[in-house]
C-alpha cells in the first residue's frame, strides 16, 4: 500500500500487524522477509509473540530495533550476534515451570521416556539463564498442516500435507547437533528405500546451515544450532496420504413436518484407538435467515451454537478419541424454508489438532549433541498435525 510516496508493507504474526514503511523503491519481498525475521527475533527474546508480551517487553523490543536497524539499513537479524549487545531482560508473560504437567506435552526424543514437559516450556526467552539457572534444553517440533477435500460420496478428492521441523535451542554452547530421521524416509517416488513402511514426501528443502553429507546414506541432518528458533527442514506431500484421513462424516439433511430443517451428523474419528484429536470444531453452513437452533448431542462435553452473522452452526468437541463416533442432531428454524434453500447446507469445514501424530509418518529417530555437554541437557520432541483446510462436501 502506498500513500503520498510512502510505502507500507506488513505481515500478520501472533495476532498483530507488523508494519514497515519506506520512501525508497525497495523490494516488497525483501521487506516482508525482514519483517518475518524481526518477528522471529522478538519471539526468541520475549518468549512468545502476543500483544501482552509486546506491552510487557517494550523496552527490550526497542533495544532490539536499535541494534537491528541503523538509519533504515538492516544490520543483522542473528540472535547469536545480538546476544552480545542486548542487555535488557525479558519479562515473561507466563511463569515457566517444568512441573506443570497439565497441558499437552513435549515428549522426550528417547521415546522410552515417560517424562513430559508442558507445552509452554518452549515459550520462554532465550536470555533467561538467571531465571532458569542456566538450564540447557533443546526443543524439536515436527509440525504438519493437512489440506483435505472429501466428496459427498465419501471419496478422497484431494490431500496435501505441508510440514516442517523446527528447532528451538536454549543451550549456551553446542558445536553440532545430529537429527536422525526415519531410515525409510524418501523424497519422490523414485527414491523409495528400505524394507519397512515407506515415509515419502514429494519436495523437501533445508535451512542453509544444515549439512547434508550424511543425509543420503543415513538420513541424518547435521547443524550447529544458534540460540532461538529456526526451521531446519520443510517438506510437502500431495495426493498420497500413507493412511486414511482422520475424519469421516455421515450427514442426513431433511425437513420435518413442522417445516424445520433437520441436520443429523455422524462424525467418525479414524485415528488409532490410543490416539485422540483435540480442539475439534465443525463449521456447517446453513441457509440464510436461520433464526434459532435446538440440538441433541451424543456426549455432554460437546457444544454447538448458531452464528447468524457467518450463517453457520459451529459444533465443538474438546477431545475426540480414535476409533469412536460422535453424533449430533440440529433442528433449525428457517422461515420460508424451501428445497432450494436446503441446498445452502454445507460443505462442512473441520479444524482440529492431532498431538503425537504426523500425517506423513515422519519421526525423529534420535537427537544427539556433540560434544557431550558438561551439565545435563534435556532434549524434547513434539509431533503435531493441524488442519489447514479440511472440507467435507455434503
Amino acid at each position: 500500500m502506498s500513500h503520498k510516496d510512502l510505502h507500507f508493507v506488513h505481515v500478520r504474526q501472533g495476532g498483530l500487524y507488523w508494519v514497515a514503511t519506506t520512501t525508497a523503491n525497495s523490494s516488497p519481498f525483501t521487506v516482508i522477509e525482514f519483517l518475518n525475521r524481526l518477528t522471529a527475533l522478538i519471539k526468541d527474546y520475549c518468549g512468545s509473540l502476543s500483544e501482552k508480551s509486546v506491552q510487557m517487553n517494550f523496552a527490550l523490543i526497542y533495544e532490539l530495533l536499535d541494534e537491528v536497524v541503523d538509519y533504515g539499513y538492516v544490520q543483522t537479524t542473528s540472535s547469536d550476534v545480538l546476544k552480545n549487545f542486548i542487555q535488557t531482560e525479558a519479562v515473561s508473560s507466563r511463569p515457566f515451570s517444568l512441573f506443570d504437567l497439565s497441558n499437552i506435552g513435549l515428549f522426550g526424543a528417547e521415546t522410552q521416556q515417560s517424562k513430559v514437559a508442558p507445552s509452554s516450556a518452549a515459550t520462554r526467552p532465550i536470555q533467561s539463564s538467571r531465571e532458569q539457572g542456566g538450564k540447557s534444553e533443546i526443543f524439536v517440533d515436527v509440525i504438519e498442516r493437512m489440506s483435505v477435500v472429501i466428496g459427498s460420496n465419501g471419496v478422497l478428492m484431494k490431500a496435501d500435507v505441508e510440514g516442517e521441523i523446527r528447532v528451538k535451542c536454549y543451550m549456551p554452547s553446542c558445536s553440532e547437533m545430529r537429527i536422525g530421521l526415519n531410515e525409510e524416509f524418501s523424497i519422490g517416488k523414485s527414491q523409495l528405500r528400505g524394507y519397512g513402511a515407506a515415509v515419502r514426501v514429494d519436495e523437501c528443502s533445508f535451512h542453509q546451515a544444515v549439512r547434508l553429507d550424511e543425509f543420503d546414506s543415513h538420513r541424518i541432518l547435521r547443524l550447529s544450532p544458534s540460540q532461538g528458533e529456526q526451521t531446519v527442514m520443510q517438506y510437502q506431500l500431495s495426493d498420497d496420504l500413507p493412511s486414511a484421513p482422520p475424519f469421516r462424516l455421515f450427514p442426513t439433511i431433511e425437513r420435518d413436518s413442522g417445516g424445520r430443517l433437520l441436520m443429523y451428523m455422524k462424525l467418525r474419528c479414524d485415528l488409532p484407538p490410543k490416539s485422540a484429536a483435540i480442539n475439534v470444531s465443525a463449521t456447517i453452513p446453513v441457509p440464510k435467515g436461520s433464526v434459532s437452533l435446538s440440538q441433541e448431542l451424543s456426549s455432554p462435553d460437546q457444544s454447538a451454537e448458531l452464528r447468524p452473522q457467518s450463517r453457520a452452526v459451529v459444533w465443538q468437541i474438546p477431545r475426540f478419541p480414535g476409533g469412536t463416533q460422535l453424533s449430533a442432531l440440529f433442528k433449525l428454524e428457517v422461515p420460508g424454508l424451501s428445497s432450494a434453500s436446503m441446498l445452502e447446507v454445507g460443505p462442512v469445514g473441520l479444524s482440529f489438532e492431532l498431538p503425537k501424530i504426523t500425517a506423513t509418518g515422519l519421526q525423529i529417530r534420535f537427537l544427539r549433541l556433540t560434544p557431550v555437554q558438561p551439565s545435563p541437557s534435556q532434549r524434547w520432541v513434539r509431533y503435531v498435525t493441524h488442519s489447514d483446510s479440511y472440507t467435507i462436501r455434503i
